[in-house]
């Protein structure tokens, strides 16, 4: 099986931006050699509550749910190509929700490597997927 690269961002919570204090709670996966863009979250209530006891838990679940709707195609970007997709969810903002910096590396299964990433980088150790954790 022959490995392609692909480029890949963690999505940070920052709920209080002049803090910079942030959580992940997503990734985005996308690999052009086969044409795949994908994003998948997971929403840690108890570690964002930690961070910001005030913060709008609805409003970043939703945030989350959007940009993962946007990875699959839905929504205002949804009929762009998935590179601009991949690059405008990438793009710098100062958000609540905020793009990490874009790596690369290699894989053979690009939806693999986005539950791989979203299991090592976001989801607590030990932490079960859910139904709702992927987009």
């Amino acid at each position: 099986m022959s490995r392609h690269p692909f480029e890949y961002a963690v999505l940070r919570i920052v709920p209080r931006v002049e803090r910079g204090e942030s959580i992940n709670g997503g990734v985005i996966v996308y690999c052009r050699a086969v044409d795949y863009l994908g994003a998948a979250v997971h929403l840690d209530v108890d570690r964002l509550l930690a961070l910001d006891p005030s913060a709008d838990v609805d409003d970043v679940a939703a945030a989350l749910a959007a940009i993962a709707d946007t990875g699959a195609g839905a929504g205002p970007a949804g009929g762009d190509g998935i590179g601009a997709r991949f690059r405008w969810l990438t793009a710098p903002r100062s958000t609540v929700i905020q793009p990490g910096p874009v790596h690369t590396g290699l894989t053979a299964d690009p939806a693999a490597e986005l539950e791989r990433l979203l299991e090592l980088l976001v989801r607590p150790a030990g932490q079960p997927a859910k139904r709702d954790d992927s987009a």
